[in-house]
């Protein structure tokens, strides 16, 4: 069918605009504007170097910002939104190109780089945590590249059924779709979002020189020390609790529990240090109660919750696994719309072969046979977790990521605990690193393709855009982790990375060091008893309440009732159009910002 379409129009009489355009449009390879009216004859561009290009642009942008958020939170984003708000304002704004499924291909390539940034971040961390950074960097770029192509692998199967067949709703992709068949609006959209990456950055920028990174709310107004009222100078965190809206209750629950309920209870049992006792006691004694008391009942939480979600996750295994043989009884039928089956198994074989070789060369000692066991039970987690995965988003917009993640790590470490403390944390974070890429993207092209059906995409050529994509994300992030750990230290106060803390402490049990038992378990037993209440993530959300400094739950505390109050007086499609570009935008600019000035003070350091 012929599809008329408008040439790209002229840019006027400014001399150096026009000279930008002309020189962006022949990097791009765009062909030139004419005054005339074109008729274009053949179907919408789709898989371009452009849509490519851009793509790997916008996925390393909101790779280093989502990625910063993450090791504040506990928590990442999935960036296909944002990726196709940006997509529009470039490809339309500045390139006036107007294909949705041109679009719809930018922005599966940046999600796809992206994903790295929650499964890596949750991982990774946890060896500097441990002090146990005498790792091959390379190594583990490698295993987190070939986690990522697994992961996309074992999902490409099971795309006919569950989208085509079973018609899982997949509610993160019809967001997406929706923001792709809205040019209009997410034009404006661009502009929203623009406008907060800029106030996000000033801000971030005026905290960094000034050296305030905390308001003393608190002891202004004479409060009681153990309530902690210290702000958390961060437009990132009320950006994070505007887009959650009513979903983020329960964090902030288990935040103001801890400092506004149980700090009283305990400073009345006389538990908590006195005020004349310590030096500086509007921080010293919440500091006190989040490192003694508060954190690791978090992190137990945080295990609790995992293990229910998995026994809760079971009917949609069963489920799953039943979709796996319909779709091997179907595949048959599979059309050239899906990827060639041989080369998927090529895929996967070259994969396994590539972390069988971290493995074996993760630390000394391992020895082939083992590792070549580690990496084929890594391959079997991935293909088990990533179908539980998409089973879980398909149908609750929910991934139980950490938990499959920290369950596998856990299995690993019992492979390699003879190898002594320091190989076996190396060895299992390294093959763990690759699971949760593996996770990670099973999950982001569910949701992408999803994306696709509903805007009339190829699934081909969006798996295609996926695996050319996953090989970007773990470099970026290694990067970004060693920067950040340099400039800010990870695991602390600034960057607490809630989830690799976790994990670092389930391995520091398993492996027999000074953990406090009693805590974690009252916290696994109030995280199983959270999630049996069948609530997707809400002893996740609990957990991490706990575990944060209470300093960012007030900051997202204020994001939060903003879009709840938004909602109320002008209502969601306010919230959805105005309201989340512009938090998005608070997200991205201040991650950048941070980013930055970690960069700023390696180089300071190294001319020194």
């Amino acid at each position: 069918m012929e599809r008329p379409c408008r040439a790209c129009p002229t840019v006027g009489s400014n001399p150096t605009l026009s000279v930008f355009v002309f020189l962006l449009r022949m990097l791009l390879a765009i062909e030139p504007a004419s005054k005339e009216k074109l008729v274009r004859r053949g179907s919408y561009p789709e898989f371009t170097w452009t849509a490519l290009l851009l793509g790997y642009g916008i996925g390393i942008l909101i790779t280093i910002s989502l990625g910063y958020a993450a090791l504040i939170l506990g928590f990442s984003h999935e960036g296909s939104e944002l990726a196709a708000i940006l997509g529009f304002g470039i490809l339309r704004g500045i390139l006036h190109r107007k294909s949705i499924i041109e679009n719809n291909i930018n922005q599966t390539i940046a999600s796809s780089v992206n994903a790295a940034s929650a499964g890596m971040m949750f991982t990774i961390p946890a060896l500097f945590i441990l002090k146990q950074t005498d790792f091959n960097p390379l190594l583990m770029v490698l295993g987190c590249m070939a986690g990522g192509f697994l992961g996309v692998a074992f999902v490409i199967p099971l795309r006919k059924q569950m989208i085509d067949f079973e018609r899982l709703a997949f509610p993160g992709g019809i967001a997406v779709a929706t923001v792709l068949k809205s040019p209009g609006a997410s034009a404006h959209k661009a502009i929203l979002l623009l406008a907060g990456i800029g106030l996000s950055a000033a801000v971030s920028l005026a905290s960094h020189l000034s050296g305030v990174e905390d308001l003393q709310i608190g002891s202004f107004l004479r409060m009681p020390p153990y309530m902690n009222g210290i702000w958390f100078v961060s437009l990132l965190t009320i950006g994070v609790g505007f887009i959650a809206g009513r979903g983020g209750v329960a964090f902030v629950i288990g935040g103001f529990v801890c400092y506004w309920i149980l700090g009283p209870i305990l400073s009345l049992m006389g538990l908590l240090p006195s005020p004349d006792q310590v030096k500086e006691p509007y921080t010293a004694i919440p500091e006190y109660m989040r490192l003694h008391l508060f954190r690791p009942v978090g992190i137990g939480m945080l295990v609790g919750g995992a293990m229910t979600g998995i026994v809760l996750a079971l009917p949609l295994v069963v489920s799953a696994i039943r979709s796996m043989q319909d779709a091997a009884r179907a595949k048959s039928r599979l059309s050239s719309d899906e990827m060639p089956i041989r080369l998927l198994y090529f895929g996967v074989a070259a994969a396994v072969l590539v972390l069988s070789v971290v493995a074996v060369y993760s630390v000394q000692g391992m020895g082939l046979l083992r590792g070549v066991i580690m990496a084929l039970v890594g391959t079997v987690w991935i293909w088990l977790a990533g179908v539980i995965l998409s089973e879980c988003i398909g149908r609750t917009n929910w991934s139980p990521m950490s938990g499959m993640t920290l369950i596998g790590v856990t299995i690993l470490v019992l492979i390699v605990r003879d190898l002594g403390e320091s190989g076996a944390i190396v060895a299992c974070v390294m093959v763990g690193a690759a699971m949760s890429c593996a996770m990670a993207q099973a999950t982001d092209l569910m949701l992408d393709l999803k994306t696709g059906y509903l805007v009339g995409a190829l699934p081909r050529r969006q798996q295609i855009g996926q695996f050319l994509a996953t090989w970007l994300g773990p470099i970026v992030i290694v990067g970004l982790i060693y920067a950040l750990d340099r400039a800010y230290v990870l695991g602390s106060e600034r960057l607490p990375a809630p989830q690799a803390t976790a994990l670092a402490g389930v391995i520091k049990g398993i492996l027999g060091g000074d953990v406090p038992y009693a805590k974690y378990g009252a916290g696994t037993i109030l995280g199983v008893l959270l999630g049996a209440t069948g609530v997707g993530g809400l002893s996740i959300q609990v957990g991490l309440g706990f575990y944060l400094p209470f300093n960012i739950v007030l900051t997202y505390t204020v994001g939060m009732l903003l879009r709840i109050l938004i909602d109320w007086r002008k209502g969601l499609r306010f919230s959805e159009e105005v309201g989340i570009p512009v938090a998005a935008g608070f997200i991205v600019g201040e991650g950048l910002m941070g980013v930055g000035f970690a960069a700023y003070s390696i180089i300071r350091d190294t001319m020194h």
